[in-house]
């Protein structure tokens, strides 16, 4: 009987229409569907109580048992539903409560008010399902009591009314019940999550188990702002957790819509991180921002936001909120912050003259006000930097140093300063001592097995063009979208991307089985047609540790050159220079060949090397400063050679 009542509220329109087949549901399609709602307890009841508050309910009384096969009971004094509402709004799945009622809250007869709904689509009512499939609902409204028993349990239809009652009422509300077969929730877990999941309102009152639940109140308030962003209207609080009344359970920024908590609160606003939350500032004080007016930005659940533009504003104007009253506490606590500073470097600070005091405390001052919200330890490692520096510049271990320079070496430093101002000396001394390191790491790994070649000498070999030829210095040599069509081409012919290393930002580093190859470029405007052309490839194959270098190896060089040029993808005419890097070649092969093409001309060259010959090239190059300064690099282990190497620019990687 209730499926034609159904019907005929929902077909009435359609009488003579007729159909072969309607849709065929499986026994648990409604549970399946409905996510986090069925799954989660917390999130049941919290949906069940706004559920409550959506039907203008002063009192809502939650019962929950201690064991399974036990009933779990939710009861509201709110307006109720008459049979015929509970037929088109209990019953119609997607129901669109903002079409049908509106945003405003209808209210009981004798209780006033406004409210705003929080419901939009008919979500929350089933929550029950979350502890069994089945439950019982009475609803009260206009005299009239309709009790009936909901159900999953049918392939025709997603949930249906198994059994139906009616009987004259004298009050309003709604109660449910579900006896509980999965999904226990704990009492005291539910209590501590309504409680700060909703804003106190004297008009509304929740309890669990006969205990009253303290809904959230804004206790510790530092400061309230009304914010807006376009249409969109906040009331922002700032809240200082130390002073507050009672404890609460979340920290960060908390938007309430219409006094219901949104999701979980967090210091992420969309994209973006707003603090760290192991600073001090986050673990002490919270942002609460209510609004009435984000609604439709907010999932189904509740869980969070959708990822809609128009809340960017909404994050930047908060954003900006925080920032500044950040700033201000930071201000008012500066002296603080100074003495807790100064006290953690006491040691250091006691030997200043007065006026690096004076300096490193404005240092601190400026810090502290300019970034209120960095960690601890970033602040104390930024004043541990100026309070070196401050002691450098004392001048006494520049004094110690001159008072213990020989006679020419004065004569040496008088003549360096009438020609270089330290900054140009110091700008050539760093890209010398960088090119000697980077020499030295490759002469002392280079006959390390144990070395890693793909993350330490291929970075070495690679970046620092210079090794091979002056015409190599150019910053130019660079990954081109040419350059890496071609690659992936030739080499993804014959292996898995795998084999590139950090395949989606460096696809012109190859990993083969026994060598690391490595392809860059240059690229030049065409004059007539004013377009980008490659017109330089340098190709450097790195053999892994120990391998002796044949005719096999530059030969396989040769072809990778060939495979390039004729790959149908640069365009232009390119010249690859291949350099084969190994620990020793065998006395048969040529160390030298030239690529020809079908015309007899030369469209590359095939190198292969040893470690020791370029690090001996470069040391020519360099003047043999290596030798003359060897004390410098001799007792320096290759890793830390190399470590210092990767810090410097120059080998921009």
């Amino acid at each position: 009987m209730f499926v034609n009542k159904i019907n005929s509220l929902f077909m009435k329109n359609n009488e003579n229409e007729q159909f072969v087949q309607g849709a065929l549901f499986e026994e648990d399609y409604l549970i399946r569907t409905l996510g986090s709602l069925v799954n989660s307890p917390d999130v049941a009841i919290t949906e069940l109580v706004a559920n409550a508050w959506d039907a203008g309910a002063t009192m809502v009384e939650i019962s929950i048992p201690e064991e399974y096969g036990e009933k779990l009971v939710v009861k509201d004094n709110g307006v109720g539903l008459s049979t015929e509402e509970f037929y088109t709004r209990w019953m119609k799945l997607g129901y669109n409560r903002l079409k049908h009622q509106g945003r405003k809250v209808v209210f009981p007869q004798g209780i006033g008010g406004t409210r705003f709904a929080y419901g939009r689509n008919g979500v929350g009512r089933h929550g029950m399902l979350c502890f069994n499939n089945e439950y019982f609902i009475e609803t009260n409204k206009a005299g009239r009591k309709s009790s009936f028993v909901i159900s999953t349990l049918n392939e025709e239809q997603p949930f249906v009314i198994k059994s139906e009652k009616f009987e004259k009422s004298s009050c309003s509300g709604t109660c449910l019940e579900v006896e509980v077969i999965k999904n226990l929730p704990n009492p005291q877990t539910m209590l501590e999550v309504i409680s700060a999941r909703f804003l106190h309102d004297p008009n509304f009152r929740v309890s669990i188990n006969g205990q009253t639940v303290p809904l959230e109140q804004l206790t510790g308030l530092v400061d309230s702002r009304v914010l807006t962003a376009g249409n969109v209207k906040l009331q922002a609080h700032f809240i200082d957790t130390h002073r507050s009344a009672r404890s609460t359970l979340y920290q960060g920024i908390a938007f309430w819509q219409g006094g219901r908590l949104v999701g979980e609160p967090s210091w992420i606003l969309g994209n973006n991180v707003v603090l760290d939350g192991r600073t001090k500032y986050a673990k002490r004080y919270t942002f609460v921002v209510k609004t009435n007016d984000i609604a439709e930005y907010i999932t189904e659940d509740w869980t969070g936001f959708r990822k809609v533009s128009e809340l960017g504003d909404i994050y930047t104007v908060v954003e900006g909120y925080v920032n500044e009253m950040f700033a201000k506490i930071a201000r008012e606590n500066v002296e603080e912050t100074k003495e807790q500073l100064k006290n953690e470097f006491a040691e250091d600070y006691a030997i200043l003259s007065p006026l690096a005091k004076f300096e490193v405390n404005e240092a601190i001052e400026s810090i502290a006000i300019g970034h209120p919200t960095a960690r601890q330890e970033s602040i104390s490692f930024a004043v541990e930097a100026i309070i070196n520096l401050e002691k450098t510049r004392t001048g006494k271990e520049l004094l110690l140093k001159l008072s213990k320079l020989t006679e020419s070496d004065v004569d040496g430093l008088n003549k360096l300063l009438e020609k270089w101002s330290i900054r140009d000396a110091l700008s050539v001394l760093d890209e010398i001592d960088n090119r000697i390191s980077v020499i030295e790491a490759i002469r002392k790994l280079s006959n390390d097995s144990d070395v890693d070649e793909l993350n330490v000498l291929h970075p070495l070999v690679t970046a620092a063009r210079w090794l091979f030829g002056p015409e190599f210095e150019s910053a130019e040599y660079a990954s081109n979208n040419q350059l890496i069509t071609a690659v992936e081409k030739i080499f993804g012919q014959k292996m898995k991307k795998t084999a590139f290393n950090n395949y989606r930002k460096r696809p012109d580093i190859i990993v083969l089985p026994n060598s690391l190859v490595s392809i860059t470029g240059t690229e030049v405007f065409d004059t007539e047609s004013s377009l980008s052309t490659t017109n330089r490839i340098l190709l450097i194959e790195l053999k892994r540790g120990g391998f002796k270098l044949t005719r096999d190896e530059r030969n396989q060089a040769q072809g990778y050159v060939e495979d390039l040029l004729s790959c149908g993808l640069l365009v232009g005419q390119p010249y690859v220079d291949a350099f084969v890097l190994g620990k020793e070649f065998s006395e048969k092969v040529q160390p030298t060949s030239a690529v020809i093409n079908e015309n007899k001309v030369e469209v590359g060259k095939v190198r292969i090397s040893t470690f020791g010959q370029i690090v001996d090239t470069a040391e020519r190059r360099l003047f043999g400063l290596r030798r003359k300064l060897a004390d410098r690099y001799d007792d320096m282990p290759g890793m830390e050679l190399f470590t210092n190497s990767i810090k410097q620019p120059t080998l921009g990687f």
